[in-house]
């Protein structure tokens, strides 16, 4: 261990020779001072890694003199040691960002677990966690070998979530390698599992919920018992990006239950979204509402008539309720129902749709600063975070909580980075998005998708007579062989959605009550 520099402030000093030395004997070297001032000083000339700081001592006070330290040096890390158990003290210490408090008298060992705590603290978590991860590691190999239900799926998904997380700040890359390898062994036999259970689902009604069910199983009966409920609809969120933001939600409100449910196919928006709150599969939609549903190849938006989709659901349903609907695409707009949001306080339902993630991914593929700031899932993450908190949203979820609002939040689909072309060809009608495509005359490779030749089959509409749908597995992504290698070096390592991985299908819906 390289030499750590250690000043320890106290009027009494001469006193805690026994401690120095044993610290010294641990390799630290510790610099005496007995008051405030000298302190002061000393680190103005001094390089220390950490502050033992007195808080009862003549002329400045403990207190003070850490105010003076942190003003200058914000990052060093000051453990402040007191006689005094009175909260204030504790309080204005804590406000002041002190790294650690002991209460006196402290012994040697407390010293010592206070400065692995904090200078130590990253190490030791980072070997904790690949210790941890290690010992999870063949419990998931073996789980995934055995896996044959939606609820095992979730529930495996969950824990690669938990450890990508928790992997995301340790400085072994080898374990990230091998998380990042034990998640593509995943999403190959979900693949499988999902072109052998996904039409059976559909057509039986026996298997998890689904986009077109979702309202009528999990939201509308939270709606019933509850005096008012907000629903967020997060276009595009993942669940490692619904980890993060959950932990700022939790400051507001407490989960009550979480439902994690599974899109449909495609897990795109004019599908799954539609889906929700139409409460219908596509295909029901095309017939039952002509003039609100529109295929890929149809010119004009494809999600312009959700509200007109989930008043139709809702008189279906004979929910006779007050209710809201507003689609945020800007800031402005955002703002402006943030600024005016206790007008829905009596409302039964207020259905928020924030489009910004959607926004993000489709600038990483358009725009290079984008590329550069989420230039992986840990970048990504990140950037969600940092829109979430400084977002109209985060707003409106504080507004909500005090007007004692429940709080659903949920999405339509997730998004996947998508890094492996594979070609196919297809008519001049065939549909645009990079990890499904419908059309007629599809060529492709066999091996890298799932094919449906009869789209009723899927509950899905045909744009003509002989059209089909073809999903991409994993982290493929479709590329035309006209200018092939233009086409993959534009589209590689950028976030798309529409086809079958963990991240797209298994989303989030997580019910809140107010703190």
């Amino acid at each position: 261990m390289s030499e750590i520099n250690i000043l320890w402030v106290d009027d009494e000093i001469d006193l805690l020779k026994p401690h120095i030395l044993f610290l010294e004997k641990k390799g630290y070297s510790v610099t005496k001072c007995n008051n405030g001032a000298d302190a002061i000083d000393l680190c103005d000339d001094t390089n220390f890694e950490i502050v033992f700081l007195d808080e009862n001592m003549p002329g400045l006070s403990g207190l003070q003199t850490l105010t003076e330290i942190k003003s200058k040096q914000p990052n060093l890390p000051v453990v402040m040691i007191t006689k005094s158990e009175e909260e204030y003290i504790m309080e204005e210490a804590i406000g002041n960002k002190i790294a650690d408090y002991l209460i006196k008298p402290v012994n040697p060992n407390q010293i010592l677990l206070s400065l692995k705590k904090n200078l130590d603290h990253s190490r030791l978590i980072s070997e904790q966690t690949t210790s941890n991860y290690q010992q999870d590691f063949r419990k998931i190999s073996m789980d995934l070998a055995m896996i044959n239900s939606y609820d095992e799926w979730v529930e495996l998904y969950k824990k690669l979530v938990y450890w990508e997380l928790e992997l995301e700040n340790i400085t072994d890359s080898g374990m990230i390698e091998i998380l990042e390898s034990q998640k593509q062994e995943a999403n190959t036999l979900f693949f499988k599992f999902i072109k052998k259970n996904y039409k059976d689902w559909i057509n039986n009604d026996d298997g998890p919920i689904l986009s077109n069910n979702l309202m009528k199983k999990v939201i509308l009966p939270e709606v019933s018992k509850s005096k008012g409920t907000l629903l967020v609809v997060i276009d595009n969120l993942r669940y490692d990006q619904f980890n993060i933001l959950e932990k700022t939600i939790t400051k507001f409100y407490k989960k009550e239950e979480e439902t994690p449910y599974c899109s449909i196919l495609p897990t795109a928006t004019q599908y799954a979204r539609n889906s929700i709150f139409s409460g219908l599969m596509p295909l029901e939609m095309s017939i039952k509402h002509p003039n609100l549903w529109k295929n890929d190849v149809d010119e004009g938006g494809k999600n312009l008539y959700e509200e007109e989709f989930l008043e139709a659901q809702l008189k279906r349903f004979n929910q006779n309720i007050k209710w809201d609907y507003y689609k945020i695409t800007s800031l402005k707009n955002g703002k402006a129902l943030a600024d005016n949001f206790n007008s829905i306080k009596d409302n039964d339902l207020t259905v928020v749709v924030y489009n910004f993630v959607d926004m993000l991914s489709h600038a990483k593929t358009e725009m290079e600063v984008i590329k550069e700031l989420a230039s992986d899932d840990k970048a990504y993450r990140s950037l969600t975070n940092s829109w979430f908190m400084n977002s109209p949203l985060y707003e409106m979820i504080q507004k909500a909580q005090s007007l004692g609002l429940k709080l659903i939040v949920t999405t339509d689909h997730g998004t996947i980075n998508s890094k492996v072309p594979t070609k196919v060809i297809g008519d001049k009608n065939i549909s645009s998005n990079l990890r499904y495509k419908t059309g007629r005359s599809l060529t492709y490779n066999h091996k890298d998708a799932y094919a449906v030749h009869n789209p009723k089959e899927l509950h899905l509409p045909a744009i003509n007579m002989s059209s089909s749908f073809i999903f991409a597995k994993e982290d493929y992504f479709f590329a035309y062989p006209n200018k092939y290698n233009h086409f993959v070096k534009y589209y590689k390592n950028t976030y798309q959605h529409g086809g079958i991985s963990l991240e797209e299908m298994i989303i989030p819906c997580a019910i809140f009550v107010p703190k």
